[in-house]
């Protein structure tokens, strides 16, 4: 395991910058947060066994506080999280934070330094990516800076279509901005590592041309003035190989987006804030909106396969936490710049698709178990590690714990209690309930749970904040609202989440989709389809426990009623309609549509003129590979974008000649996906299907290609 990692590191050992101040504060606050958390921790177990009927005494109890402690730790961690980023966030100072400076953020950039802006993008809707840089390059353009910057789309769209698509979109994007020479476009043939693989075949090919790159993803937006300063960052700080901002979630119109984007916003901030109190030169990289040190990179950061088969063997999934590390390891600071403004993404518009997202992050987070024990790697690397695996694992928990307290009730409600000991004595032994020990336990849980949403509240009205989500009377709202739907969905994402551990540890992998970037709703059949295991679960468990322990069964009533509500809650809180209800109530307001950035104002133009352009002989712009047929221009480009003419197999020339027949014969609909690419892949004849084209009649034009004559 650990040759892994070793290999192809031998100067990672050097550790250039080991000797910083912040390292033994780092140290002290990270004890100080484990006697915080162990302490009520084991407390809060004790209380726990002293609840149940034989005080933890049988098998079945000692796992039930065992799995309740553990559970009880992972919440405290957040909870001292948010706690340390509020008052982080009160000071007036924060002198370990990396955007501090005295002056010398006016300083000007060495001349010779270039920085890279990376759009790995993989299938996805290629206007909304044009609009996003575009954006992205119109503000660097307004601070002067543009020059200094070149911008990389880095593709590994394997759809025929959507790969002509985004060419043409490319080369449009750089026509209107006259960005010829600044914004490129370049796609792989093989998608090896699929994202991370991404970004080391350009720092191989292009990686020595450029001091630092920044990583977007493809719903990606940075204002010039953060990119400006991340780099004049990097230059002040030479010890830093990595500099993660906090993204801001916005741009989305579901109901449950605009509750996640509001979370994001009102929570967000002092969870970021408390991520860095506590890690301080050891943070975490999330793999996007981050500025990165390209040659430390290429040389300390380079991802080995891991030992044995996929799901927890093979390629690296969630490669961003453990590049992070490496580039520890080699000696350069990893921060988080929690206060910097002016970068934000986008989330899922819907539930269906978090989980199926989820399930990805699921699937590469469980394999950071195997590099716990990595030699080298830094504690708090460690611990990002750790947590990570407790991101999905907790849910897994979560499950074992209602599954081991619902024998428990199962068990003392069947089987008859003993109250005649065989020791002798005058009296009965009785069962006695003292309420105190419950309600503390239930106190406490409330209190780590929601004291930080009250904390979020103060610090907004402390800041002056409010006014950003629509005033004191709808923040509140908001909160309140962002609750609830957060009680409703919680059970949801815990049976998922529970099972995507289990799948993945019994050794079943998954795919990687693209992730829907529009907001669309969930259809019935749908949730019918992801939620209906769930809602027949939570009705056997309800109606059983109702029957066999009505005490138990409130208890757990809340959890319950959420299984039962899942299919309308998820179908509900995917409604754009929904979504824009709510903000006429003025709830779920952010920042951002309190004050619209420029670059989403810019974005929504550009779509708005995309969207008014006839298409060039009726052809629609998602019918790439038709266009590439017909289309001289598109059908040119493409060609300038392949690699030379070669010399073929005999065997491979007749089948494309072949694949050209079929084409002229029966018109693009008649090809599969795989003969669109082959064909595309060639250019002469790609260029001879472009000619002979052109010669059918007009009838067959219209026909099999919906070429419209005017």
């Amino acid at each position: 395991m650990q040759d892994a990692f070793t290999k192809g590191n031998t100067h990672s050992m050097k550790r250039e910058f080991l000797n910083e101040p912040w390292r033994k504060i780092a140290a002290r606050r990270r004890l100080v947060l484990l006697i915080l958390v162990l302490t009520p921790a084991i407390i809060a177990a004790s209380v726990m066994g002293s609840l149940l009927p034989h005080q933890g005494s049988t098998a079945l109890e000692l796992a039930i506080i065992i799995v309740f402690c553990t559970l009880f730790i992972w919440i405290l961690l957040g909870f001292w999280t948010a706690l340390a980023g509020f008052w982080t966030l009160l000071k007036t100072t924060d002198r370990f934070a990396v955007s501090h400076s005295r002056g010398e953020d006016d300083a000007p950039i060495r001349s010779n330094v270039r920085t890279a802006i990376l759009f790995p993008i993989c299938n996805e809707d290629p206007e909304r990516i044009m609009a996003g840089i575009q954006a992205v390059w119109r503000s660097l353009q307004r601070l002067g800076a543009a020059d200094r910057f070149d911008i990389h789309i880095l593709s590994d769209s394997n759809d025929p279509d959507r790969w002509v698509q985004e060419e043409a979109a490319w080369h449009q994007l750089c026509t209107t901005l006259s960005a010829h020479g600044y914004i490129f476009y370049r796609r792989r043939r093989i998608n090896l590592k699929r994202k991370s693989g991404n970004v080391a075949d350009f720092c191989r090919r292009y990686g020595a041309h450029y001091t630092y790159m920044i990583v977007f993803d493809a719903d990606s937006v940075m204002s010039g003035e953060t990119l400006v300063r991340m780099v004049r960052i990097m230059e002040r700080r030479r010890n830093v190989g990595i500099l993660q901002t906090a993204p801001a979630c916005t741009g989305r119109e579901t109901l449950i987006a605009r509750a996640q984007q509001f979370a994001n916003r009102a929570y967000g901030p002092m969870y970021a804030a408390g991520l860095h109190h506590w890690f301080l030169g050891d943070a975490q990289f999330w793999g996007h909106n981050a500025i990165i040190r390209v040659k430390p990179f290429i040389q300390h950061c380079a991802l080995s396969r891991l030992p044995g088969k996929p799901p927890l063997g093979g390629d690296i999934m969630s490669h961003d936490f453990v590049e992070s590390a490496l580039m520890r390891r080699a000696g350069y600071s990893v921060w988080l710049a929690y206060d910097l403004e002016g970068s934000y993404e986008e989330v899922p518009p819907n539930l269906l698709n978090e989980l199926k997202r989820d399930r990805r992050w699921c699937q590469g987070n469980l394999q950071h178990l195997r590099l716990v024990f990595t030699s080298g790697i830094f504690p708090g690397h460690r611990v990002l590690f750790l947590n990570g695996v407790m991101s999905y694992g907790s849910a897994l928990l979560w499950f074992l714990f209602l599954a081991l307290s619902t024998t428990e009730a199962i068990m003392e409600t069947l089987i008859q209690p003993d109250y005649f000991p065989q020791a002798k004595t005058l009296f009965p032994v009785w069962p006695v309930w003292d309420p105190a020990p419950a309600l503390t336990i239930l106190a406490s849980t409330a209190l780590v749970l929601f004291l930080p949403k009250v904390c979020a509240l103060v610090l907004a009205l402390i800041k002056g904040r409010r006014k950003h989500f629509g005033g004191f009377f709808s923040l509140c709202a908001s909160i309140f609202m962002e609750v609830l739907l957060s009680t409703l969905l919680a059970p949801v994402r815990m049976l998922f989440h529970s099972k995507y551990v289990f799948l993945t540890l019994l050794g079943m992998g998954i795919g990687w989709g693209t992730q829907q970037r529009d907001d669309a709703g969930t259809s019935f059949w749908d949730a019918l389809r992801f939620h209906g295991g769930g809602t027949v679960l939570g009705l056997i468990w309800g109606a059983v426990m109702f029957e066999i322990n009505r005490v138990f069964f409130w208890w757990s009533s809340p959890l319950i009623f959420s299984l039962l509500l899942s299919i309308p809650v998820s179908m509900i809180s995917s409604q754009a309609s929904m979504g824009r209800f709510f903000r006429k109530l003025r709830i779920f307001i952010t920042p951002e549509e309190t004050r619209t950035p420029q670059e989403y104002t810019d974005i929504e133009r550009y779509l708005e003129e995309t969207a008014m352009q006839t298409p060039r002989f009726g052809l629609p712009l998602d019918q790439g590979f038709a266009r590439a047929a017909v289309d001289p221009g598109v059908n040119l480009l493409h060609r300038s974008l392949l690699r030379g003419p070669r010399m073929l197999d005999p065997a491979i020339a007749a089948r494309r000649d072949a694949l050209l027949d079929k084409a002229l014969a029966g018109g693009y609909a008649c090809l599969t996906k795989k003969e669109k690419k082959e064909l595309l892949y060639d250019p002469q004849r790609i260029a001879r299907l472009h000619e002979k084209i052109w010669t059918l009649p007009d009838a067959e034009l219209h026909e099999h290609w919906g070429v419209r004559i005017a």
